[in-house]
C-alpha cells in the first residue's frame, strides 16, 4: 500500500529519529515467544478497544503475520497509529504480567503490534472484504481518529461513507500533532490510506457550515457521525501575550510536522507553558532540535501534573527543566517588542525567547450545535448516550474529543467504532464483521 501524499523531505519532523523503531523479523519473533498467553489476560482488559493481544501475539510467534494483523485490525481499524502513539506504558504494557514478577521487562505490546500492522499493510495485503452494497449513506464530520474508525467499519457493511474534513490532510492529531519521535505524518497517511481502501472516500478542504451545510448532510444521508477535533489552543490573557515569540503549542508542533522549511531559528531559551501530554511533547521536541535551555512552566507541583509521569521523567533526562508552582502573570517585552522573559506570580522571571502555550484548547462545540437536535454542555462537549453516542438528533452520532473533550487517540477509535455498530443497528443492517467492543462497551 502507498501512501496518499508526497509530502516534502524538507521537514523539521523527519530529524526526529524514531524512539522504537521497526522490529526486524527475528526480534518480532524472540519478542513474541516470550509471551505467556495469559487466560483472561490483564492486558487485553487494559486495552480499550478489547484487541485480544496474546492472540495476535501468538500468530506473530507462528509466523502467521496476516492473521495477527487481522486480529489486531478487526479490534481498531486503527491499530497502527494506536501501536505507535498510545501510552502503552499505562495501558496494555502497564498491566503485563511481567510487571509484577520484577525478573523480565514486560511484552513489548506496542512493538510487536505495529510490526504485525505495517509489515502486512506495507505489502498492500487486503485483509477485509466488503459486505454488498446496503444503499445506506453515512457522512462523517472531520477525517481524525473517531471518524476513520466509525468510516472503516460501516463501510465494510456495505455502508457508501463519506468524510469531510476542512484540512487539506486526513488524519486529525495523528497526522498534525503527535510527537514526530512516535510517528511522523506518513504513518498516519499509511493509515488514512488504509481506511480508504476499504471504500470509504474523504474529501479534504471541505468545510461543514461554510463549503456544506449540516441540513444537507442530514438531508443527503442516513446518518451523520461527528467526530470533529479540538480548536485552537487556548491564551493566557496576560499582558504582553499578543505578539512575537509567543505560540500555540499544537500551531507550533503542527508547523515543525508539516511545514517545509520551518526551523527554530535563533531561539536559546524555551518556556512551555501547561502540565499536560502536550506540554511534555512540546519541551522534549524543542530540546531535541537543539534548543539550550527548555522549561516546563506548571502551575501546580509535578504530582498534580495531568501529563504522564514516564514521559516527563524522559523529558527530564533528557535535559529539559521543571518549575513548579509557577503561575504566569506577564509576558515581559524589551522596549523593541522582542520577547524577553515569563514573569511569574511568585516575582520570579524565565528569561525566554519563546513562550509555548500549552494549556488547553478550544471546543468545537458550535459546529456541532449547528445540526439540528443536537445539545453542547456548557464544557463545549456533544451531549449524547454513552453506550451508542447518538445524540439528541437520532439521526446524528458523535464520538472522539467532540464527545469527551480531548483523550486518547485509542478512546476516540474506540467511539467512532461503538458509534459504527450503533449506525449499523439503527439502518438495520446485520453487522458481520467481528470486532470486538472493548472492556466497558455493549
Amino acid at each position: 500500500m502507498t501512501t496518499s501524499g508526497a509530502r516534502s523531505r524538507q521537514r523539521l519532523e523527519l530529524t526526529f529519529p524514531d524512539a522504537k523503531p521497526l522490529y526486524a523479523s527475528g526480534e518480532a519473533v524472540a519478542e513474541a515467544s516470550r509471551c505467556l498467553y495469559c487466560h483472561e489476560a490483564p492486558c487485553v482488559a487494559a486495552c480499550p478497544t478489547g484487541i485480544d493481544v496474546p492472540g495476535f501475539i501468538r500468530k506473530i510467534a507462528t509466523g502467521n503475520l496476516r492473521g495477527s494483523a487481522r486480529t489486531i485490525l478487526s479490534a481498531n481499524l486503527l491499530g497502527y497509529s494506536c501501536a505507535r502513539v498510545c501510552p502503552v506504558e499505562v495501558l496494555c504494557v502497564g498491566k503485563c504480567v511481567y510487571n509484577d514478577w520484577h525478573r523480565e521487562p514486560p511484552i513489548q505490546i506496542g512493538r510487536l503490534q505495529r510490526y504485525a500492522v505495517e509489515t502486512v499493510l506495507g505489502g498492500g495485503a487486503a485483509l477485509f472484504a466488503r459486505a454488498p452494497r446496503a444503499g445506506r449513506r453515512v457522512a462523517c464530520v472531520g477525517a481524525g481518529p473517531a471518524s476513520l474508525a466509525a468510516a472503516g467499519y460501516l463501510a465494510l457493511e456495505g455502508v457508501e461513507v463519506t468524510l469531510y474534513e476542512k484540512r487539506a490532510i486526513a488524519g486529525g492529531l495523528n497526522a498534525t500533532g503527535v510527537a514526530p519521535y512516535k510517528m511522523h505524518a506518513e504513518g498516519a497517511e499509511l493509515e488514512v490510506d488504509f481506511i480508504r481502501s476499504l471504500g470509504v472516500t474523504i474529501r479534504t478542504g471541505v468545510e461543514v457550515g461554510k463549503d456544506v451545510s449540516p441540513a444537507d448532510l442530514l438531508r443527503d444521508h442516513d446518518a451523520v457521525f461527528i467526530g470533529v477535533g479540538l480548536g485552537a489552543d487556548s491564551p493566557l490573557g496576560l499582558p504582553g501575550e499578543d505578539g512575537a515569540g509567543v505560540v500555540g503549542a499544537t500551531a507550533w508542533i503542527e508547523r515543525m510536522k508539516l511545514e517545509p522549511g520551518f526551523a527554530v531559528g535563533e531561539v536559546r531559551r524555551a518556556v512551555v507553558v501547561g502540565g499536560g501530554n502536550t506540554a511534555i511533547d512540546a519541551a522534549r521536541e524543542l530540546k531535541r532540535l537543539g534548543v539550550p535551555s527548555v522549561t516546563i512552566a506548571y502551575r501546580r507541583t509535578t504530582a498534580e501534573m495531568p501529563g504522564y509521569r514516564h514521559e516527563l521523567d524522559q523529558a527530564l533526562r533528557e535535559g529539559v527543566r521543571l518549575a513548579e508552582q509557577a503561575v504566569p502573570k506577564a509576558i515581559r517585552r524589551q522596549a523593541s517588542g522582542q520577547l524577553a522573559a515569563l514573569q511569574l506570580q511568585n516575582g520570579q522571571e524565565l528569561a525566554a525567547d519563546l513562550v509555548v502555550l500549552a494549556i488547553g484548547q478550544a471546543r468545537t462545540g458550535a459546529l456541532a450545535a449547528s445540526f439540528d437536535g443536537v445539545v453542547v454542555d456548557e464544557r463545549g462537549r456533544v451531549a449524547a448516550d454513552p453506550a451508542t453516542g447518538v445524540t439528541g438528533n437520532p439521526k446524528v452520532f458523535v464520538g472522539g474529543d467532540a464527545l469527551n473533550g480531548g483523550e486518547l487517540v485509542v478512546t476516540a477509535a474506540q467511539e467512532g467504532k461503538r458509534a459504527a455498530r450503533a449506525i449499523a443497528r439503527a439502518l438495520g443492517l446485520k453487522i458481520r464483521v467481528d470486532a470486538p467492543m472493548g472492556a466497558g462497551h455493549p
